[in-house]
């Protein structure tokens, strides 16, 4: 089974930058993909980034250019880098790992709060 530890949510200004991070524990040798989806008040769920375990990233289009998803092996730690932050990024952020041992796993979600 694979843990998922979010930071780095917080309030922010239209216009200014977060880093989310994700601390994966547990059975990380099984994750195939690990990334991020926001949940807005009202709205699905919708995938905002992912980085497969080969680096190939996936961006949902409303947060290209602005968004960047990176990450470190060694601390088993994914990133979201958030720039030119828009309201309408306003959501709950969870981090998402898919394993071929037990399939889909979630963090606990970050809020992300974006003021105009």
């Amino acid at each position: 089974q694979v843990q998922l530890v979010e930071s780095g949510g917080g309030l922010v200004q239209a216009g200014g930058s977060l880093r989310l991070s994700c601390a994966a524990s547990g059975s990380t040798f099984s994750i195939t993909a690990i990334g991020w989806y926001r949940q807005a008040p009202g709205k699905q769920r919708e995938l905002v980034a992912t980085i497969t375990s080969g680096g190939s990233t996936n961006y949902v289009e409303s947060v290209k250019g602005r968004f960047s998803i990176s990450r470190d092996n060694a601390k088993n730690t994914v990133y979201l880098q958030m720039n030119s932050l828009k309201p309408e990024d306003t959501a709950v952020y969870y981090c998402y790992a898919r394993s071929w041992e037990n399939g889909n796993n979630w963090g606990q979600g970050t809020q992300v709060t974006v003021s105009s």
